[in-house]
């Protein structure tokens, strides 16, 4: 018998209750792993109070870790007891132990610690296919990331640097200015005191930005789209303030795109997904994008951590510890 904090209904953080669960043998394609640490994401949230609906009930939600095979099942072959892994977009991570698909984890370096995979992995990927696929960024590619100080935010700052294009950052305090600035973004717009709209047409000198990254949603639409140059990409990937609400396709003004990708979009496959976490710990190995773990909760605490992320009081990333 093993730990996991799990939900029974949707709900506050109260709702997420630390109890004893049976960890059965893995099944053919499948491994066991011992979790040392997990990341907190605001898809956890989503998950939690319903907006995203999970399939069955008592739910361990998380979308992220990092752990050893303990076990392996029928026919799996890449991966042995005792290999250290990680992952990033499978439910299930708030979990002493946990079963888990061999072909959605990924061998992990042994220069990246578990904490800095659990840290990065879902945030970390999916930036590599926000800046690398849903727009191909490159040297000169002007930017709008909203909640730059955030934990995919900080991410994106270093990458977007490193790519060479420029990213104008939006946060909510000075203080989370000052760290988007020490990551890489080039401007930030504080949202508590200037209207961001405004801020990008003066520093684009009114030409707009190639694309918008959004994760507040509701709070930031359709505001968004008028930061964007004509045909520039409006790219809605989380809900932060709550649901983007529907709208008339005519809002799209200047022949401009849309979309709403997802990380499970984007690593569907097994290459897919190699392809992804080794550019992404290329990335890190390299020392040009540098995970900043801020927070970190025992997992028996993730209602507390809930808390935290909720009422942005977290910056970077947060781990919650096995």
């Amino acid at each position: 018998m093993v730990h996991a904090v799990r939900l029974h209904s949707v709900g506050g953080p109260e709702h997420l209750v630390w109890e004893r669960i049976e960890v059965p043998e893995p099944g053919p394609g499948e491994v066991r792993i011992k979790q040392r640490a997990a990341g907190l994401n605001y898809i956890d949230v989503y998950h939690r109070t319903g907006l995203y609906p999970l399939q069955s009930w008592p739910a361990v939600i998380g979308m992220e870790g990092a752990g050893d095979v303990v076990a392996v099942g029928e026919g799996v072959s890449a991966l042995s007891v005792g290999d250290r892994v990680a992952y990033g977009s499978v439910l299930g991570g708030y979990a002493e132990e946990r079963l888990i698909a061999a072909d959605r984890v990924v061998k992990l370096p042994d220069g990246i610690s578990y904490e800095t995979a659990a840290a990065m992995m879902l945030q970390g990927m999916t930036v590599r296919y926000l800046l690398r696929e849903t727009y191909n960024v490159v040297p000169g590619t002007i930017m709008l990331f909203h909640a730059a100080a955030g934990g995919v935010g900080l991410i994106a700052c270093q990458w977007a640097r490193a790519l060479g294009a420029t990213l104008i950052g939006t946060v909510s305090t000075d203080e989370k200015a000052e760290l988007a600035r020490s990551h890489g973004a080039e401007h930030v717009i504080v949202t508590s005191r200037e209207d961001f709209v405004q801020r990008v047409q003066e520093i684009t000198d009114g030409k707009g930005c190639d694309v918008v990254y959004d994760s507040i949603g509701r709070d930031t639409f359709p505001r968004s789209l008028d930061c964007l140059r004509p045909r520039g990409l409006w790219v809605s990937f989380g809900n932060a303030s709550g649901p983007v609400p529907p709208f008339d396709l005519s809002a799209l003004k200047g022949s401009l795109f849309a979309t709403r990708p997802s990380l499970m979009g984007y690593t569907a496959t097994a290459s897919e997904l190699r392809e992804n976490a080794a550019e992404l710990f290329q990335m890190v190995e390299s020392g040009a994008v540098k995970i900043a773990i801020n927070q970190t909760f025992p997992l028996k605490d993730a209602a507390s951590a809930h808390r935290a992320l909720e009422a942005r009081q977290t910056t970077g990333s947060t781990v919650l510890t096995v």
